[in-house]
């Protein structure tokens, strides 16, 4: 009995010695109870493109947002042979139409693959993190 009042009285003192450990405060996080309405990023990236006679003319290989949540374009790889020679274009996203073609959604663009070659090309620069003009054209 005594040893069980003692290690209770340490324990005790302990606790009054021992200064209160601050509990981080809550963060402010917006939990949503659903998915809000829009389109996922998925619905574009990695996504083949085509020209209007459903020819493949590329791949949408990156897409740039903004600070501000918008998308300012996609980065489409045109040409090239499983990524060897592959030539990245800037597209407005309004140029990218979301069609529906025999059953299946295809990403258009209302242009060929010699247009998307012919324009000037974009490298990334991985110390700037950002798409760059990379001298092809």
């Amino acid at each position: 009995m005594k040893r069980v009042s003692l290690a209770a009285a340490i324990a005790l003192g302990l606790a009054t010695i021992t200064p209160a450990v601050a509990q981080p405060a809550a963060s402010a996080v917006q939990i949503m109870p659903t998915a809000p309405a829009g389109h996922t990023i998925s619905k574009y990236y990695k996504q083949p493109v085509y020209d209007p006679q459903k020819a493949k003319i590329g791949a949408i290989d990156d897409v740039v947002i903004s600070d501000s949540g918008q998308i300012e374009a996609f980065i489409i790889g045109v040409g090239g042979f499983l990524g060897m020679g592959e030539k990245n274009v800037a597209i407005a996203p309004a140029s990218v139409h979301a069609e529906m073609k025999d059953g299946s959604w295809y990403l258009t663009l209302d242009t060929t693959k010699d247009a998307l070659k012919a324009a000037p090309g974009l490298t990334f620069d991985k110390t700037k993190s950002n798409w760059v003009p990379s001298g092809k054209s």
